[in-house]
């Protein structure tokens, strides 16, 4: 049997779509702009959203690519055979192209032809929407699947739990999908076994996602004027389904285990879920702090969950027996890896590896103090026990993780409520979940003339930012809701009342003047060779839009923009602050000039 390596996948997939018209577009940041919905990009389409909507991308209708993602709402779980917290995702888009017909066909000829994957077609199942009050049943796609061969009995109809994807948050661009799943060796579960069940039989590797559909706010199901194709073959799980094994036997983690292991005491064979763990969350934590919008850890937001992988990682670490500073590492030899594929981890090598030693070295002291904590608990037990709600505290307020205080309860021969503790720590993740949801609600789909106005109002504040403060000055990253704007950007201290009144005055100024906005496109060498700022991730050659204003602010930029400045209103700062490591944050908002009146 073949075994397939992540190199032959991602050029096959890539190659591909190449022969059937598709332009190649670079990875997007694992920091999604403008998108207040989510703290990371967890699938191909997030950076895509504004051309799903109807933009016009610069690099025409059929694209393709490998997108870095990230998801860490099953933390936890990592360790298993199956979670990971970053993964690659392969996807193809057709913006108001073709649509099913099309995207079926080249599905089944990647999946079946000698010449690219080449599976045997009894072993493919799919499943199709079942329809609902929002959606009719996709007979269209059922069709489509059983004139190329595949065998109805493998056809399975799953109802919007299974088969519909999207919005990336409460609203945006969604619709019914058609998923493609290998079948293993193992036997039915019963007469109703489908991909639905869960029993391991059927393996998901693709999904092709048939987006004619816009949900509201209010919940509605709204036909989009164009319809898109977005399918995400995830390349982790695609090993999985060819090779077979585990995520973590492919030899996107060989070389990362072979380092640890010359660090640790112990084999894999007898610490297997420590292995993936440090290997996992010290491989996503390298793709964060490799990114170019400046995240470092910190106790808010992308840097909270970096903070919290790199904690996670260090503590399996010493359970491998991996001394201080082993890490960085480990860290090293995931950057050998990927740097090939995402150069921005070479050229950030020197960043990841300082900030990887400085947040271990943070923990070592957490640590310490947490044991001096458990010492003040171990002598004065509730009940002959450290009762659940102090164990929780250990965890909360000085980041001792339970594993800890469970081991060390044990060498003092000392029991622990955990029933209490496990309580704590339930509504704990409750509360923060509800937090998350209720900060993070709405979305970049909301493209109306607000959003679109505070979208450009980040330009003039960058150009701002770069006359006040310097050349030094870099976007790190951007956030916008309706209401207001969220700008992060490079600078090593706070900044004065003088520099924030004279920034806006300036981005107020530019916006006096009245100025249309127009856009070319253009290549990125082009682009540079304009002046243009932005973040310079994109592959060379590739086609990119520069968007100007008059003569104060000319930018790389994808999003929705205004007409003209004169339709902003009038630019307020409300706030400057500390948002990681040499990383300043802006808040500002747009009043309107009748409001001013």
């Amino acid at each position: 049997m073949k075994l397939y390596t992540s190199e032959e996948i991602r050029v096959k997939y890539i190659q591909f779509f190449q022969e059937k018209g598709h332009a190649v577009i670079s990875s997007a940041s694992v920091i999604p702009d403008n998108d207040p919905t989510v703290l990371f990009t967890t699938a191909g389409m997030h950076p895509l959203v504004p051309y799903l909507l109807g933009e016009k991308h610069p690099s025409g209708t059929r694209l393709t690519n490998v997108q870095k993602c990230i998801r860490t709402v099953d933390i936890d779980e990592v360790g298993d055979d199956t979670h990971c917290t970053f993964f690659e995702m392969m996807g193809n888009w057709s913006l108001g192209d073709y649509f099913k017909h099309e995207s079926i066909s080249w599905s089944w000829e990647f999946v079946t032809s000698p010449n690219w994957l080449d599976i045997p077609k009894h072993k493919i199942a799919v499943t199709v929407f079942e329809g609902d009050d929002d959606a009719p049943r996709d007979q269209e796609s059922y069709e489509i699947w059983c004139a190329l061969g595949q065998c109805e009995e493998e056809i399975f109809f799953l109802p919007k739990a299974d088969n519909w994807w999207g919005p990336a948050g409460q609203t945006g661009p969604c619709g019914p999908d058609t998923e493609i799943f290998i079948i293993s060796d193992k036997e039915r579960c019963g007469p109703t076994c489908s991909p639905a069940c869960g029993c391991g039989r059927y393996v998901e590797f693709w999904n092709n996602v048939f987006m004619k559909y816009n949900k509201t706010a209010e919940g509605k199901f709204e036909p989009l004027d164009q319809k898109n194709v977005d399918t995400g073959m995830g390349l982790e799980r695609v090993l999985v389904a060819l090779n077979g094994g585990t995520v973590y036997d492919s030899d996107l983690f060989t070389t990362i285990f072979s380092r640890i292991a010359e660090l640790s005491e112990t084999a894999y064979e007898n610490q297997p879920k420590a292995y993936r763990v440090v290997a996992d969350h010290t491989r996503t934590a390298v793709f964060i702090l490799g990114d170019n919008h400046g995240i470092t850890p910190s106790n808010v937001d992308q840097g909270y969950v970096l903070r919290r992988l790199i904690r996670r990682a260090v503590r399996f670490a010493m359970q491998l027996s991996i001394q201080e500073g082993g890490l960085a590492d480990i860290a090293s030899a995931v950057i050998d890896k990927y740097e090939l594929i995402y150069p921005e981890l070479q050229s950030n090598r020197d960043k990841i590896i300082r900030e990887l030693q400085a947040e271990e070295a943070r923990f070592q002291k957490t640590l310490a103090q947490g044991l001096r904590e458990f010492d003040k608990l171990s002598i004065s037990l509730v009940n002959g026990q450290i009762d659940g709600a102090a164990a929780f505290k250990l965890y909360d307020t000085y980041g001792f993780p339970i594993e800890l205080t469970m081991e060390l309860a044990t060498e003092r021969s000392i029991a622990i409520d955990l029933e209490g503790y496990l309580e704590k720590f339930q509504k704990h993740r409750e509360l923060s979940q509800a937090g998350a949801a209720q900060k993070f609600k709405g979305g970049l789909a909301d493209n109306s003339a607000q959003t679109a106005n505070l979208h450009t109002a980040t330009h003039l504040l960058h150009a701002a930012l770069r006359k006040v403060l310097g050349d030094e000055v870099a976007q790190k990253g951007s956030n916008i809701t309706a209401e207001r704007l969220r700008f992060d950007f490079s600078f090593h201290r706070k900044m004065t009342e003088e520099e924030l009144v004279a920034t806006e005055r300036l981005v107020n100024e530019a916006i006096g003047e009245g100025v249309g906005i127009t856009f070319e496109e253009m290549t990125l060498e082009d682009a540079r060779r304009t002046g243009a700022i932005g973040l310079f991730e994109s592959k060379y050659g590739q086609m990119v839009k520069v968007y100007t204003m008059g003569k104060f602010s000319k930018e790389i930029c994808g999003g929705p923009h205004a007409v003209n400045t004169a339709d902003l209103g009038t630019f307020k700062i409300v706030k400057e602050e500390s948002s990681s490591s040499s990383v300043r944050r802006i808040k500002a908002v747009l009043e309107s000039t009748d409001a001013l009146r």
